[in-house]
């Protein structure tokens, strides 16, 4: 009977890792869409001198950026 239990037990525990691990994989790459869409890059740094930068910032921002310094 015991040992019935504690079989049982240890699925549940490592179901339930599991499934904390797929949600917080989901919640990130979520996360991650929806900052994105509101304009916001994952590094807050100055990306001058970045050559991932066309990547992470839309145009609109770096053309009125550009604007805004002359």
């Amino acid at each position: 009977m015991v040992s019935c239990l504690l079989s049982a037990t240890g699925t549940i525990v490592t179901i339930a890792v599991g499934v904390a691990a797929v949600g917080i994989v989901i919640f990130s790459v979520i996360w991650h869409f929806v900052r994105k869409k509101q304009g916001k890059t994952g590094c807050g740094c100055d990306c001058s001198g970045c050559s991932g930068c066309s990547a992470c910032r839309p145009k609109e921002k770096k053309e009125q950026n550009a604007s805004e310094k002359k």
